[in-house]
């Protein structure tokens, strides 16, 4: 049996990412961020500033979790880099300006090849989110992506953002499941380590032809889209088998 049939034999939850999985946060906020930063007068590219919050964000939210105190909302921690970016590229704003730019993650629309993999994997298994996303924003979000989801949880529910293992042990007790028995699913390699280093088999989404980078931790499934040809890593081989699994 190849390691691709021992997942599929494993699996019964497939449980993915939200921002930058299901749903193009680049593309999205870029486009969001375009004329609001055309009438700011500034000249930089718009794709440029919606890295700068991005990685802002994720530098943010990782020092939040590991603190591992008062769970910080994704919300706040969203305006603090937001607001932050825009200083930094000396851009004059005003919190409701930044609270409508952080809104709009609300509102992103899913890859083009999401849909039709997710409807083909709900007639397998059962397929929730794991999003660092606050609940209500994830809440807001459903109309937006038209994903029927099994279940949507918040790392809140944990008390930590991803990759901390509370998140992934409380998703798979919420879905009343052992870790070996997901299948998590992500375009971040920091999110894939850490479903990997708690228990979970793990699908590495690689949308943009990057390397996983050296890790003990690599994913089971490497694809370049949810429709992609699988690849195996860590010596499982190949398949010539369309989509995630």
């Amino acid at each position: 049996m190849s390691k691709l049939d021992d997942i599929k034999q494993s699996i019964t939850v497939c449980m993915f990412d939200q921002y930058g999985t299901v749903v193009d946060m680049q593309k999205g906020l870029t486009q969001v961020v375009t004329p609001y930063l055309g009438k700011k007068g500034w000249a930089g590219k718009p794709d440029s500033f919606v890295t700068w919050w991005r990685r802002t964000h994720f530098e943010n939210s990782m020092i939040d979790a590991l603190l591992h105190k008062e769970h910080t909302p994704y919300r706040e921690i969203g305006q603090r880099a937001v607001a932050y970016t825009l200083e930094r590229a000396g851009i004059a704003y005003t919190m409701d300006e930044v609270r409508f730019l952080v809104a709009q993650i609300e509102r992103l629309k899913p890859f083009p090849d999401v849909p039709a993999a997710l409807a083909r994997l709900k007639t397998r298994f059962r397929i929730a989110v794991l999003s660092n996303g606050d609940p209500d924003m994830l809440e807001a979000a459903k109309p937006f992506h038209g994903i029927a989801f099994d279940a949507v949880i918040s790392v809140a529910v944990a008390n930590s953002f991803k990759p901390h293992v509370a998140t992934y042990r409380k998703a798979a007790e919420i879905m009343g499941v052992r870790m070996d028995e997901v299948l998590f699913i992500a375009n971040h390699a920091f999110d894939c380590i850490g479903a990997k280093s708690a228990g979970m088999y793990t699908a590495f989404i690689d949308r943009r032809s990057r390397p996983f980078g050296i890790t003990p931790h690599q994913p089971d499934i490497l694809v370049p889209d949810m429709e992609g040809q699988y690849a195996g890593v860590s010596q499982t081989g190949a398949s010539d088998e369309a989509g995630i699994i």
